[in-house]
């Protein structure tokens, strides 16, 4: 069955590539018609990159049962790998994570990573061509981050905002602040969700497979690292409808798809979501930041990419990369994790936990909720009261 699954998957992957590259927004369920379905008031706001990328920000600026009731204290949000702002209102407003938290009074701010739906434009490349693919999640720690990071400050003129992250939204934030120290002063307190650093037991099928030829240097990773991964199509978002609705007896495909990528047999998947999750996820992202995750399942370290010996000498005047400085990471930070997440195994959590400076290290939260998978922390069944109530509530004592 597990081979069956995979090589579904497989070619499910290479149906998306093999579709002509949109530079556009294939679905008309995006983060705005979500937003404004459910009487929310939301602005979209882009920031360019140092190196020139394009980025879309979504913002829930004050709850609609309130109106504007003057200045609130600022949350930014930000999704991870493949996916977009569009993870963290999904779910409608009694579950959704953005419209909890302007419900208890904060400005909801919701980032996209260059290359997904959202943030595919650049001052000079096109994302027809391979230069503007030429990035993995490094880079949006180190450009992405800061740059939106830094506009939400100055347009809300505040001092600090709290960050929430989920999988990749976690590696970059531990990018971010063991590359850039500055922003521990910008951060009152860091909440990440199936927090991604070292992956060595990574336990995806998807790794197991991969890993040994994609998870090291070599000329197949030079030749096609830079190219786009997933993008969102048209012909995905139909197929969502068609095959992943409440009413479809192929929904256990769609079902199936998501036990491969985030953990299995969940009893909290809300399968009434799919056709929407369908719609907006896979969101896009380029081939490198999956070889990067790769080599760090290989590795068994967190460190920057690896190019190999020759160019590595060249990159980082060392024959290999040098690694995160998880440790001296300063901002408040408050971990949540599972048993049966696929990416953030508990024996890379724990190893996290152990590195982590424990001034630092404000609560590492592990799921009572054994079944509970990567996929999970955004769109599980009674996920307000399994989660994010614990969540809000560390938000507002931080």
């Amino acid at each position: 069955m597990l081979v069956v699954q995979l090589i579904a998957v497989f070619l499910s992957l290479g149906l998306a590539n093999a579709l002509p590259a949109d530079t556009g927004r294939a679905s008309s369920v995006t983060t705005v018609t979500i937003v404004r379905g459910h009487g929310y008031e939301i602005e979209e706001h882009e920031v360019q990159t140092s190196d020139g990328y394009i980025l879309t920000m979504h913002r829930i600026p004050y709850s609609k049962n309130t109106g504007y009731d003057g200045p609130r204290p600022v949350v930014f949000l930000m999704h991870g790998l493949l996916c977009s702002s569009s993870d963290w209102v999904l779910a409608g407003p009694h579950s959704g994570l953005a419209y909890l938290l302007s419900e208890a009074g904060y400005d909801v701010w919701m980032g996209n990573a260059r290359g997904n739906t959202y943030s595919k434009r650049h001052a000079s490349k096109s994302p027809l061509l391979q230069p503007f693919w030429n990035f993995e999640w490094h880079d949006i720690g180190i450009y992405d981050l800061p740059a939106m990071m830094d506009y939400v400050l100055y347009w809300t003129n505040v001092a600090q905002l709290t960050y929430v992250g989920h999988s990749q939204g976690t590696t970059s934030f531990f990018v971010l602040n063991s590359m850039i120290p500055r922003f521990k002063s910008r951060i009152r307190s860091a909440h990440l969700l199936a927090p991604v650093a070292w992956m060595e037991h990574m336990e995806s099928p998807l790794a197991t497979v991969g890993g040994p030829l994609l998870g090291q240097p070599n000329a197949f990773v030079e030749l096609f690292g830079s190219a786009e991964f997933l993008p969102n199509t048209q012909l995905m978002n139909l197929f969502g409808a068609l095959l992943c609705s409440d009413e479809a007896i192929s929904q256990f495909m769609c079902t199936n798809t998501l036990f491969l990528l985030g953990g299995w047999n969940s009893p909290y998947i809300n399968e009434t979501l799919l056709p929407d999750i369908m719609a907006t996820t896979p969101a896009g992202c380029s081939v490198n930041q999956i070889f990067h995750y790769l080599q760090e399942y290989n590795s068994g370290y967190f460190r920057q990419f690896d190019y190999g010996k020759t160019r590595n000498k060249k990159e980082y005047s060392s024959k290999t990369p040098p690694e995160y400085d998880v440790e001296g990471i300063d901002v408040p930070t408050y971990l949540y994790y599972s048993d049966n997440d696929y990416f953030a195994s508990l024996i890379d959590v724990d190893r996290l936990r152990y590195t982590m400076n424990p001034s630092a290290l404000k609560s590492a939260y592990r799921m009572p909720e054994e079944k509970w998978n990567h996929i999970d922390f955004l769109w599980g069944l009674n996920i307000k009261e399994i989660l994010y109530d614990r969540v809000i509530n560390d938000i507002n004592n931080a």
